[in-house]
């Protein structure tokens, strides 16, 4: 699994840890797990998922670095400046707007990065009614910022 999932990352170590947390994932899960084709088929699957997305990740990481890297070498306008504090008061009084399920779950999701099924684990809810409380907090969110969605896409050009 190592060499197949090296053949993805050319790296040993990375595809080491790749598998690796595959089989803690696996193992972490296996109580649960209800696996229709063979095991084999079902760890190289979750091997190569797990390879690509490494490779996403990694591709973020460095557009993310090139982005940081010259928005400190410009010097950024004071309008814009003032657009992007301005853009973050109504992010942050949007957030505020959203009913306390609905701030924790998205604040859960976007900012620590959890995924739906540890959410749902740490607020102790099911990931169904997680589901429905990102959608409700999107959509209220997508509302409160309507009119700011022109400059959070002139801002995040660079960064997609």
């Amino acid at each position: 699994m190592c060499a197949y999932a090296n053949g993805f990352l050319r790296s040993r170590d990375e595809a080491e840890e790749v598998v690796q947390a595959v089989f803690i994932q696996f193992w972490e899960k296996r109580n649960n797990l209800e696996i229709e084709i063979s095991l084999k088929s079902y760890l190289y699957r979750a091997v190569r998922n797990g390879a690509l997305n490494k490779i996403k990740h990694e591709k973020v990481k460095l557009e993310y670095a090139g982005y940081a890297k010259s928005s400190n070498a410009d010097i950024e306008a004071p309008s814009e400046n003032l657009e992007v504090e301005e853009l973050q008061f109504k992010i942050r009084h949007a957030l505020m707007k959203l009913p306390e399920q609905c701030r924790k779950v998205f604040e859960l999701s976007r900012f620590e990065e959890l995924k739906y099924a540890e959410i749902a684990e740490r607020l102790g809810i099911s990931v169904k009614t997680v589901e429905n409380q990102m959608g409700k907090a999107l959509r209220i969110m997508r509302e409160q910022l309507q009119d700011y969605l022109p400059l959070i896409a002139l801002l995040m050009k660079d960064f997609l």
